[in-house]
C-alpha cells in the first residue's frame, strides 16, 4: 500500500440516497428471481438514482469472477456452475420492469470454453422475445481474445456492443487482471468488422494515475478502431484492499474531456465524476443516434 497522503474526497462526490418504493421493489424482484446486478456487486454510486428510476444493469454468468482486477469489488474465485435458465429470468425481469433499453454485463468466466458468449447470445434472444421493441446493450469481457466467442455475441445482434478498456495503456497491466489493452482494442476492432452497423462503446475510469494527454491518446486509439460512444468517470476505491485513488478529477476537467472527445468524432461522450459505463445508457443511445443521423 502507498504511504503517501490520500487525497480528501471533495464535496462534489456527495451522493443523495434515495431508497423509496421503486428501489425496494427492484431489489426484491432481483432476489426473487435469483438475479445479480453489477449495480450491487460493483458498489456503483448511482444505484439509488438508477433503481429509483427502475433501470438496472443485469450481471449474468453468476456473481463470482475468475479475475481479480484491482479496481473491482465483484467477488473473485472459481465458479462452480452455469445457469442455463438465467437468460430467461433476465428477460422476464426486463419485461416486468417494462424496459425500453436493457444493459447486460457479466463477470469474467475464463473457466468456460466460450467465456460465456453463448449465454450472452441467449440472453439477447430471450429479451427480444419478451420485449421486441427493447434495445439491448451488452458489456462483454474480452473472452481472452477468442474471435469465435465474439462472433457468437455479434451474431445475436445486440444494439450496442460495449467493452471497457478501463484505463490508459501505461496503467493497464497494473489495474486490470489478465486483460490486455491492445487485446481490448482488437476486440472492439473485430466487432466493428463483423457488423459495422452495431455501435461500439468503451469506458475509462479516471483518477488512478493517468495524465490527461494519456486519456486523449486513449480516445484516439478508440476512435481508430471505430468506437462511437465513450464514458468517462471517477474511480472510487471500493474497499481498503483495492487500488487507491491517486486524485479526484474536477468536474471542469470532465467537461473539458467531453469536448475533446466530441471533437475527435465520438457520437456521444458521457463524462463526469459519477459516470459509469451504463449510466444514462438509454439516453446515450438516443444522443449517439441523433449525432450519427446529423453526420449522414
Amino acid at each position: 500500500m502507498s504511504t503517501s497522503a490520500k487525497p480528501r474526497k471533495p464535496d462534489w462526490l456527495k451522493i443523495k440516497l434515495t431508497t423509496g418504493e421503486p428501489y425496494r421493489e427492484l431489489k426484491d424482484m432481483m432476489r426473487t428471481r435469483t438475479l445479480h446486478t453489477v449495480c450491487e456487486e460493483a458498489r456503483c454510486p448511482n444505484i439509488y438514482e438508477c433503481w429509483a428510476n427502475r433501470t438496472a444493469t443485469f450481471m449474468i454468468l453468476g456473481d463470482i469472477c475468475t479475475r481479480a482486477c484491482r479496481f473491482c469489488a465483484v467477488k473473485t474465485g472459481l465458479p462452480t456452475e452455469l445457469d442455463l435458465k438465467e437468460p430467461e429470468r433476465v428477460a422476464e425481469a426486463a419485461e416486468q420492469m417494462g424496459l425500453r433499453h436493457c444493459v447486460v454485463t457479466s463477470v469474467a468466466r475464463d473457466d468456460l470454453k466460450d467465456g460465456g458468449a453463448s449465454i450472452f447470445a441467449a440472453t439477447i434472444r430471450e429479451i427480444r422475445k419478451k420485449l421486441p421493441l427493447c434495445s439491448v446493450e451488452v458489456l462483454i469481457p474480452d473472452f481472452m481474445g477468442d474471435r469465435d466467442s465474439l462472433q457468437i455475441v455479434m451474431d445475436a445482434g445486440p444494439d450496442i456492443l460495449n467493452h471497457n478498456v478501463e484505463t490508459v495503456e501505461r496503467l493497464s497491466d497494473r489495474v486490470r487482471a489478465k486483460a490486455k489493452y491492445r487485446r481490448s482494442l482488437e476486440l472492439l476492432r473485430r466487432a466493428k468488422e463483423m457488423n459495422p452497423g452495431i455501435p461500439t462503446k468503451s469506458s475509462l475510469m479516471l483518477g488512478v494515475g493517468e495524465t490527461l494527454d494519456e486519456v486523449r491518446q486513449t480516445m484516439d486509439d478508440l476512435r481508430e478502431v471505430g468506437v462511437t460512444i465513450l464514458t468517462l468517470g471517477q474511480y472510487l476505491q471500493p474497499t481498503p484492499d483495492h487500488l487507491e485513488v491517486v486524485r479526484y478529477v474536477h468536474p471542469d476537467e470532465f467537461a473539458e474531456l467531453k469536448a475533446d472527445g466530441m471533437a475527435r468524432g465520438f457520437s456521444h461522450v458521457e463524462s463526469g465524476p459519477f459516470v459509469r459505463s451504463s449510466y444514462h445508457a438509454h439516453e446515450q443511445v438516443k444522443s449517439a443516434s441523433a449525432a450519427e443521423a446529423r453526420k449522414a
